[in-house]
């Protein structure tokens, strides 16, 4: 998670793609497939584009593209050996892994209620439920389970201890988050949800229709009321335009 969550970051603030180096995103840790293998990957939930920090404004990812994948999956690949290296276990793994295309996807999606409704059951799902059961006979467990992209269910026959032994892959660490939290979405930023959806506003571009304005008077109210001193008319704002300046701060 770590790795993976660094490797976004470091792309995200490329200019050529989004620009900013505070973006807002949250993954779940899913480490089992559809016949109990370890296979441990992370689904992420990242809106398209980044706050800039220094200047406080929104940078906005293209609306179909957010990430090249390749440039993603070489540094991840690159600060996942690194994580390995530093906790002693690089000697453990194959040479041959660091030589190869890691898989990492991106996909735009047309609303996010979808992704986090896809997500959700992972959150406290268990990596195999008893209706996928069938039976339990003669130190076999045969269970059912569908091949990506098929509908169609299919069974399989595992002898009991390892079926359990599959099983335990997917039983966490405690206290382990399967959940984490990054950028301005982190429970220790400072950056508010209020903060992201001004400085969205005032990103996008202001369309107004203009209407002549006929002014029969320019100093409707020639004196001030406090102070009854004489008003100068200057100039008009239109509706919104005023607001269109303001920077956040």
């Amino acid at each position: 998670m770590a790795a993976s969550s660094a490797a976004l970051k470091k792309l995200v603030v490329d200019d050529k793609f989004v620009g900013g180096d505070c973006p807002g995103f949250f993954g779940v840790l899913h480490t089992w497939g559809r016949q109990l293998e370890y296979h441990p990957h992370i689904h992420y939930i990242v809106p398209g584009g980044a706050l800039n920090r220094g200047t406080g404004f929104w940078h906005s990812s293209r609306i179909d593209f957010f990430l090249p994948v390749r440039a993603l999956s070489e540094i991840f690949r690159a600060k996942f050996r690194d994580e390995m290296k530093k906790a002693g276990l690089l000697d453990q793994i194959n040479p041959d892994v660091w030589q190869i295309a890691w898989n990492v996807n991106s996909q735009a999606v047309d609303k996010s209620e979808g992704s986090l409704k896809y997500l959700a059951p992972y959150v406290f799902k268990v990596a195999i439920s008893d209706s996928r059961i069938v039976g339990v006979n003669k130190r076999q467990v045969t269970f059912r389970y569908k091949k990506q992209r098929s509908a169609r269910w299919r069974t399989m026959s595992l002898e009991v201890m390892e079926f359990i032994r599959r099983y335990l892959q997917h039983v966490l660490p405690c206290g382990f988050m399967k959940i984490r939290y990054y950028g301005f979405l982190g429970s220790g930023s400072s950056i508010t949800p209020d903060d992201v959806r001004t400085a969205i506003e005032l990103s996008l571009p202001f369309f107004m229709e203009k209407h002549p304005t006929a002014m029969k008077d320019k100093n409707p109210m020639p004196y001030c009321p406090h102070c009854r001193g004489m008003l100068i008319f200057h100039y008009v704002f239109e509706a919104g335009t005023f607001s269109a300046l303001m920077k956040p701060g």
